[in-house]
């Protein structure tokens, strides 16, 4: 779909990796919060922002923690769908 690796979670796009960048589906709701954070952008794969969808940098993910954080915030929002 965008030349990257991607991760489900029960069917569902989850997250990926985008050239060298890590791309999230975080949902509606986090989607600000997100944006707030260091090294988050949104995602404009198609050139259109794609609302619930963000890229982070490598440098936002160089450590663990970070990327666990950020992990978190797409599992989060997997919860809310249902299983394809």
């Amino acid at each position: 779909m965008f030349a990257g690796l991607c991760f489900l979670n029960r069917g569902n796009m989850c997250c990926g990796i985008v050239g060298r960048e890590l791309m999230l589906r975080v949902g509606p709701e986090q989607y600000d919060h997100c944006l707030s954070l260091p090294d988050a952008r949104e995602m404009d794969f198609t050139g259109k922002a794609m609302k619930g969808m963000v890229y982070v940098s490598e440098e936002g993910v160089a450590n663990d923690r970070d990327l666990e954080q950020w992990i978190t915030y797409a599992l989060k929002f997997m919860e809310t769908l249902p299983a394809k």
